[in-house]
């Protein structure tokens, strides 16, 4: 099945930026509007090919009808790997900034947090071949263009990238409930560091845990003990954002200067 981003804003973005390459612009026919007219106009300064369908046969393409009467076909994803992540980090001159997530396997979820992560200024984002959502259409439109300039590495093993990461001279933190897990207000988040979220209904995984430094609880107070894990991914992004040491450069050669708490 072709690859199909949906929705006029969406398709919009990747049409302005330099992200996957559009192959098709496909258009609902016998309706005509200033947003959809302004798409069209897009894509022929583009050189870009638009064609026009029936509504039911957008619908058929996509799977559902809430596509706002415009697709864009684009070409496969493509996937960076930890070593291009990494050589970008050192590259930037700036205190690594990572996202590894742990089982997120749904899409709005997955879109979310990758916007989340984009917007707080991570260098890339892994994640599991296994066990977690693959980038759909859904996930693209949720990330609302993020996709477009934040690297995305899948990897076979997660725990092996954590360790790679750490070799990197790079902290690795956990999100977890636990009790015994550090505040995350507390926690000294600066330097060279990555946060390592757990999937919506189960957290992280036992050997992901183990190869966290450490483990960072997000304090609540209400009944309800958990959130939801895009709004848990966005509180600890943020909180690291807030202590402001991802603009300053990275000291040394990656190495690791302050012992885990």
């Amino acid at each position: 099945m072709a690859d199909y981003l949906y929705g006029i804003n969406p398709v919009r973005e990747a049409l302005n930026d330099e992200g996957r390459k559009p192959l098709e612009l496909l258009l609902v026919s016998g309706e005509r509007s200033a947003r959809l007219e302004d798409l069209l106009s897009l894509a022929k300064r583009l050189q870009l090919k638009a064609v026009f369908r029936e509504r039911r046969e957008l619908d058929r393409l996509l799977g559902h009808s809430h596509h706002q009467g415009v697709l864009l076909r684009l070409e496969p994803f493509k996937y960076t790997d930890i070593d291009q992540l990494l050589t970008a980090w050192r590259d930037s001159g700036r205190s690594a900034f990572f996202l590894l997530l742990d089982g997120i396997t749904d899409p709005h979820n997955f879109g979310a947090i990758l916007r989340s992560a984009e917007v707080a200024g991570c260098h890339g984002a892994i994640v599991a071949k296994d066990r977690s959502c693959s980038v759909t259409p859904v996930v693209e439109k949720t990330a609302a263009g993020a996709l477009s300039y934040l690297p995305l590495c899948q990897v076979t093993n997660l725990s092996r990238a954590i360790e790679d990461l750490k070799k990197a001279g790079i902290w690795c933190y956990g999100l977890a409930g636990d009790a015994a897990a550090q505040n995350l207000y507390s926690a000294d988040l600066t330097g060279n560091l990555a946060l390592v979220v757990g999937s919506e209904g189960k957290g992280l995984r036992e050997n992901i845990r183990k190869h966290c430094d450490d483990l960072l609880a997000i304090p609540m107070r209400g009944r309800v003990n958990s959130l939801n894990a895009s709004v848990a991914a966005a509180v600890a992004l943020f909180e690291v954002v807030r202590q402001g040491d991802n603009d300053s450069p990275m000291g040394g050669d990656g190495f690791r200067v302050k012992p885990s708490a």
